[in-house]
């Protein structure tokens, strides 16, 4: 899908829409130029998320939408139940994760 607007940890009530960026790019070297050129954003930090929006003044940006569950990856417990979740899905490596878990004593 062609976007035309991109936020950066938008408020619920404020989000432009229900889809979210899982952190997955594809970008023209031209995004790097909008980076340097940012000023801090959410959290006092560079977001890549304002130098894509403001890409888009210059060229297209593309968003794919898929089916799946999404991952908080940047927290350490999304990273952990990513990390669990995928282990016990693995067709190798399930049973035996599984087994693992089973014989921690919590």
């Amino acid at each position: 899908m062609d976007l035309t607007h991109i936020v950066e940890k938008p408020a619920p009530e404020n989000a432009p829409s229900r889809l979210g960026v899982a952190g997955r790019y594809i970008l023209t070297p031209g995004v790097f130029r909008e980076i340097a050129n940012q000023p801090r954003g959410v959290g006092g930090e560079i977001q890549l998320t304002d130098g894509i929006a403001a890409l888009m003044r210059r060229e297209k940006v593309f968003a794919y939408q898929y089916e799946g569950k999404r991952y908080d990856c940047g927290s350490k417990e999304g990273f952990l139940e990513a990390n669990v979740e995928l282990a016990l899905a693995h067709p190798q490596l399930g049973g035996s994760f599984r087994q693992y878990l089973k014989g921690l004593s919590l």
